[in-house]
């Protein structure tokens, strides 16, 4: 038996992961402070991944520590080796596996590191071992702030290591990138989502970046190996990330009003067992009343508020597939909750077959060209697939899901 011990452990991904990874049993075993040393000594475990607030209070109950876990000080995969209880760090591997697969080298790299706790320590270990020219700690409350690093010049690679941007408060960012114009790199250590507002930041400037769900994913493979004593294959760590991302990730569907998102949205729901959120419906049972009313009341700029609070709430959620309204993607801070755990897909159909009826804002042809032209362009960078929706509902919903089953961040 193989647990993760931690308080509390609601958040976490570690059953569905080592479920992937390894044909053994492993569960959640929500661990109070004052619960620790009885669990410890009575060892009736065959292994244990370790979390907060944890990782330095079970370094006592182990007969030894790996170099990486002592030098990093602190323990977060307990095995047992010739009888004998060792603690071990694989987040120091993990996070080397992520910098490596997001291309970003740390080598004669100057690198700041975000935050000072333990997950810094180990980036810090990281950086160093791999040739970094310097690594320096941003904190709030060290000799290095946020002030001086925005004064910072020339480039470098930033890590972030603390917990601002994770679910549910996704729309954060430890910094600002427009006041960072030498940064080369971004690794955020955040899983959920999937691509913090950071990340997205970076990515939106051509800067290479990724979140920590490739760090989570080999850090477990890592531990996984010493649970079984034998390696675990790249190509399973890959095959797990795959799996995991897929059933994290949204499956969004974008596109002119009329377009038939709620319809294959339903068909997609069907086809998956995932549940199916309209955001149209969502704001007409939130409001009590039809979108049309809405209009009539505020205005267009009433309903685009209510809108964007929605795809807030669900774009933070995942494993959904999101229908939104047309002019859902006019809005930035929709674009980006919406990728948070997206994959997206456009839905095209020609303007003289869109189904317009009821809708407040699809009145005549000359209007819907020019709605298109607005927003075509939007759609089209948003979209990870674009899909004609000139069929029966079930041919569009099923090549969305074929070509969803190849996805991989």
């Amino acid at each position: 038996m193989f647990y993760l011990i931690g308080n509390p452990l609601g958040h976490s991904w570690s059953v569905p992961i080592h479920n992937c990874l390894a044909d053994y049993s492993y569960q959640l075993r929500p661990t109070p402070p004052e619960e620790l040393d009885s669990f410890m000594r009575a060892r009736g475990f065959s292994g244990l991944n370790v979390t907060i607030p944890h990782k330095k209070a079970v370094i006592p109950y182990c007969d030894e520590l790996t170099d990486t876990a002592r030098r990093i000080g602190a323990v977060n995969t307990v095995y047992f080796e010739n009888g004998k209880m060792i603690g071990h760090n694989t987040d120091y591997a993990g996070f080397a596996y992520l910098a490596q697969r997001a291309g970003i080298s740390f080598a004669g790299q100057r690198v700041f590191i975000l935050g000072s706790g333990g997950t810094s320590l180990t980036t810090r270990a990281v950086a160093e071992d791999s040739g970094a020219a310097s690594v320096t700690v941003v904190s709030r409350s060290g000799e290095f702030g946020y002030d001086d690093l925005y004064a910072a010049e020339g480039e470098f690679i930033l890590i972030n290591t603390t917990p601002v941007g994770m679910y549910p408060n996704t729309d954060a960012s430890p910094v600002d990138l427009d006041r960072l114009p030498g940064c080369r790199g971004v690794l955020d250590v955040v899983y959920n989502p999937r691509r913090t507002r950071l990340v997205q930041a970076a990515m939106a400037r051509g800067i290479p970046a990724a979140g920590g769900l490739a760090m989570l994913v080999a850090q477990a493979a890592y531990a996984a190996e010493k649970f079984l004593g034998r390696p675990v294959p790249a190509s399973t760590i890959e095959e797990t990330l795959a799996a995991i991302t897929q059933s994290c990730a949204n499956i969004v569907l974008i596109g002119m009003p009329g377009s038939g998102k709620s319809t294959v949205g339903a068909e997609l729901a069907a086809l998956t067992g995932r549940e199916l959120v309209d955001t149209d419906t969502r704001i007409v049972e939130r409001e009590g009343k039809s979108i049309p009313e809405i209009f009539s009341e505020g205005g267009e700029s009433a309903f685009r508020a209510i809108e964007s609070e929605v795809i807030a709430e669900v774009g933070r959620e995942r494993g959904l597939i999101i229908a939104c309204g047309g002019g859902a993607v006019l809005r930035e801070e929709n674009r980006r909750a919406l990728r948070q755990n997206g994959w997206i897909c456009r839905l095209c159909r020609p303007l003289d077959q869109l189904d317009t009826a009821g809708r407040p804002l699809s009145g005549d042809m000359e209007k819907m060209k020019a709605m298109e032209a607005v927003r075509g362009p939007i759609y089209a960078a948003m979209a990870d697939l674009t899909a004609d929706n000139i069929s029966v509902p079930g041919d569009p919903a099923r090549e969305i899901l074929t070509a969803f089953l190849q996805y991989m961040d």
